[in-house]
């Protein structure tokens, strides 16, 4: 029985291990291919995330070249570029008579730096404040939240700067009506030129040395002043309604908003009174600047889109927070 059944164990024991060996070769093969899926996957995805970021930086690039672009008509004004139209007027015309006054009651330099300053500070503390006890987070390549938040709220309102200032200078080149002191500043009154009364003068020579002046004299539709101030003025008042949620003091927030609109029709008011403006160029200002702010409030900027955090409700918002905790992501 021995010899019948030795060489039976045998011939079975070898099938059984050469099976074993096969299984473990196929087994080690399944191991390195996920090791190898598992890298792979590892390097789609690194590579995913640089494309991604590449494609980042290009949107950011792409938006410089817009706020320059935006830019070009403004900065073409101020570098005196481009001349204005030169305009006539009639023999008579009262409006235009009226004298110059150097002294402004806000000038050019204050004008900028407390739209600019005032918004621009303001928009800073809130995002700060937001990224640092909101628990904002950020989708963008940039890592920190402060600059991401920044760079989009600040970026959208630098942006809506330049295009009302370039829509301003634009109309201001293109019309070129006769500010009110324009006889005052050109140097001659209706009786040294000799001109009948109702006719249309369509030439002058101004006895102004200074030819900026008089070129100046021809920018006063419309007011750039009371576009601006209304711009920044409004566009901030819509940043506090979006960011400034606190109940704890429900007339704070319109008092603020309405001291700011004050400011800006305020601005726009003296440039009558200086003899710089018509009351229609500042009424057009005031509207100019009150859309573009809307606008850009509105479908630029990220203040009034839904971004609210789901684990957030309503209720639960607290008393003591003065900025809105349903903006959550910049």
């Amino acid at each position: 029985m021995q010899k019948f059944n030795s060489p039976g164990t045998r011939g079975d024991t070898l099938p059984r291990d050469a099976e074993l060996q096969l299984r473990l070769a196929d087994g080690g093969e399944v191991g390195d291919g996920m090791e190898n899926g598992a890298g792979n996957h590892f390097l789609r995805q690194t590579e995913e995330e640089s494309s991604f970021c590449t494609k980042r930086r290009m949107l950011v690039g792409l938006d410089l070249i817009c706020l320059i672009v935006a830019s070009i008509p403004f900065f073409a004004c101020e570098l005196k570029a481009v001349t204005p139209y030169r305009r006539g007027f009639f023999c008579g015309d009262s409006s235009i008579t009226y004298p110059y006054m150097e002294r402004e009651a806000i000038p050019d330099s204050l004008l900028i730096a407390g739209g600019i300053v005032i918004t621009g500070l303001t928009i800073a503390l809130g995002e700060c404040y937001r990224v640092r006890f909101r628990g904002v987070h950020s989708r963008a390549f940039v890592r920190n939240l402060y600059v991401s938040c920044l760079y989009k709220e600040l970026g959208s309102f630098l942006f809506g700067c330049c295009v009302g200032q370039s829509l301003t200078n634009m109309a201001k080149l293109s019309v070129g009506r006769l500010r009110p002191n324009f006889l005052s500043v050109c140097n001659i009154t209706y009786a040294s030129i000799n001109c009948t009364p109702g006719s249309y003068m369509a030439q002058v020579n101004c006895r102004q040395p200074n030819q900026k002046m008089v070129e100046e004299a021809r920018k006063s539709f419309f007011s750039g002043h009371a576009s601006f101030a209304m711009y920044t003025m409004l566009y901030l008042a819509f940043y506090l309604q979006a960011r400034l949620s606190w109940r704890g003091a429900r007339l704070l927030r319109p008092l603020i908003q309405f001291l700011l609109v004050m400011i800006a029709i305020y601005t726009g008011l003296s440039r009558i009174s200086d003899y710089r403006h018509h009351p229609t160029d500042v009424l057009t200002g005031f509207i100019q600047g009150g859309l573009t702010a809307y606008w850009v409030a509105f479908y630029i900027s990220s203040m009034f889109k839904p971004c609210a955090r789901p684990d957030l409700s309503p209720t639960s918002m607290s008393l003591e927070s003065p900025l809105s905790s349903q903006q959550t992501v910049c």
